[in-house]
């Protein structure tokens, strides 16, 4: 029988049997309560809401130079920008000044992970009003991607929030991005709609 013990939150990167990634903070989760939930007495581990098995895991690793931050100084932040500058701005030939909007401001929350103290990707959370919190700039540097980082991101800023006692998330998405919030659980409100980069549909989700 496995034994996830020692990966017990810490960040691992989990390749399951039809290929697919997983990367993010691991949760072990008993046999007892994987027979109660999934009906299968085994141990399971559970990262960014998906829980997976022994049986179904071609391989797990553990990430110890990967950190996820929430970015409240000065030079975490600086770390945000440069993924947004890098592999939004530069990538989509987007100006800076519509990059960063009057929602880049003193009070925006941001999340950056960082390899080896280097950033690679980032996500910014500020307050739409006193229930809901707006998540967006979900941005993985191109070599990064693929990996569910970009999940585990989201699930940053997500935990963030209902921290702060938000009861909604929302985000904005590109259209060929719709399905990654679907597989989060977000659900579509209203029809997509330009903005002034990309054309977007909002979607919500309850925390």
């Amino acid at each position: 029988m496995a034994d996830f013990s020692q990966y017990d939150g810490k960040i691992v990167r989990i390749k399951d049997s039809d290929g697919r990634m997983f990367t993010g903070i691991a949760e072990t989760q008993s046999a007892d309560w994987c027979l109660h939930l999934f009906d299968r007495d085994e141990e399971g581990i559970e990262v960014n809401g998906y829980t997976l098995f022994a049986p179904d895991i071609a391989e797990i690793r553990l990430l110890p130079n990967l950190s996820v931050i929430r970015a409240t100084e000065t030079w975490q932040q600086a770390g945000a920008y440069y993924v947004r500058i890098q592999a939004m701005a530069k990538k989509h030939h987007i100006t800076l000044r519509q990059e960063f909007d009057e929602h880049d401001g003193p009070e925006t929350k941001y999340i950056v992970v960082t390899d080896e103290e280097f950033p690679i990707a980032t996500a910014r959370l500020y307050e739409i009003d006193r229930s809901s919190v707006m998540i967006g700039r979900v941005v993985v540097l191109p070599e990064y991607r693929h990996q569910g980082i970009g999940t585990m991101l989201v699930n940053a800023c997500e935990d963030w929030a209902a921290e702060m006692n938000y009861a909604k998330a929302v985000v904005e998405s590109r259209e060929n991005k719709i399905e990654f919030y679907k597989q989060m659980n977000y659900e579509t409100v209203g029809e997509a709609a330009d903005g002034d980069t990309f054309r977007c549909i909002r979607m919500e989700k309850d925390l």
